[in-house]
């Protein structure tokens, strides 16, 4: 198989709570992304660990990947909003250069789902200007090319068919509502959160560290607007969270084995129940509460829709520029 492989479609719909159900239910995701068998240049790639050991990445090694993933994040809200990317003297570096391909903006009909995507736009887009001018004098990295697209092949329709938000093989526009751009963001968004949360623990740099926290706390806001948004609209529109809480189980077939008790790294929306109470799943945690983090090779894995070691797909169809570019082998 190659990496950019076929998505097929998951029967299943609804989050389950048992952990071995849910166990099961990544595994099937798994099966159906497939896994390619084949070496990759820089299958050595350095990666950092959620618990067990492993190579440390340097700091502006780190900080080039960050800003690798906030390209991502930042065209899609900046075409969304406006219908432009980002300005072309933001894109350049070190590595190919590459276009994001495929967007548009949205016709928004809920004004605060509106003035929430116009809010995270203008933050991603500082964060990347923060980020270049914060590793200028380490070599800042290009964005490489990035796949926005609605076809049926596209990232977006790829994920979201093997969720069953739409029939595998056809195509999910993520700017044709509201409710389908918070499905697209929801794909994006809490995978930055939780590359954060495992990357602050590789800065060796107090003053990177406190950068990248903050960076991190903002990422985590908007995660939470987009959670919380898609639970409230949950309320009218089950399908809503069920699409949710199927795109959360996808991805955690990508991305190998947690730490926490139900060996899960992601979370979907719809309320669980505690002590016999009722109650929403806004924040995605471990038992203690702790954001969940993911490797660098982990965040790729879900990126470039691949569960095996490999340098590109999904949403970067090149690959990413810079030292970090192998996703994990899981």
């Amino acid at each position: 198989m190659t990496d950019d492989q076929q998505l097929i479609e998951s029967s299943e719909s609804a989050l389950q709570p048992e952990p071995e159900l849910r166990n099961e239910r990544r595994e099937f995701f798994k099966a159906a992304l497939g896994a390619t068998a084949a070496t990759v240049a820089g299958a050595g790639a350095l990666s950092i660990a959620t618990s067990a050991s492993a190579a440390t990445i340097a700091d502006n090694d780190m900080g080039n990947f960050l800003l690798q993933i906030e390209y991502l994040v930042a065209q899609y809200y900046s075409f969304a909003v406006s219908g432009v990317g980002l300005p072309a003297a933001q894109l350049t570096g070190v590595g190919t250069a590459g276009a994001a391909t495929g967007a548009r903006q949205v016709t928004f009909t809920d004004p605060l789902v509106s003035q929430y995507a116009q809010e995270i736009a203008q933050d991603v887009a500082a964060h990347v200007a923060f980020l270049r001018t914060t590793l200028g004098s380490d070599g800042v990295t290009a964005q490489p090319a990035i796949d926005l697209g609605v076809t049926a092949t596209s990232a977006f329709s790829k994920l979201a068919g093997a969720a069953s938000v739409v029939t595998a093989g056809t195509a999910f526009d993520v700017y044709a509502s509201d409710q389908n751009f918070l499905l697209g963001a929801f794909m994006i968004e809490d995978v930055i959160v939780t590359g954060y949360a495992a990357a602050a623990a590789s800065i060796t740099d107090r003053t990177i560290l406190g950068q990248v926290l903050g960076l991190l706390s903002a990422h985590a806001h908007h995660a939470s607007m987009i959670r919380s948004l898609l639970y409230a609209k949950g309320v009218a529109t089950p399908a809503l969270r069920t699409n949710a809480d199927s795109i959360s189980d996808v991805r955690d077939s990508l991305d190998g084995v947690g730490s926490d008790a139900s060996k899960d790294l992601d979370h979907g929306i719809s309320p669980t129940t505690v002590n016999g109470n009722l109650v929403s799943n806004i924040v995605p945690a471990n038992p203690e509460g702790i954001v969940l983090g993911r490797s660098a090779g982990q965040v790729l894995n879900i990126f470039y829709l691949n569960s095996a070691a490999v340098s590109s797909g999904g949403f970067f169809t090149a690959g990413l520029n810079g030292a970090v570019k192998t996703s994990a082998v899981n």
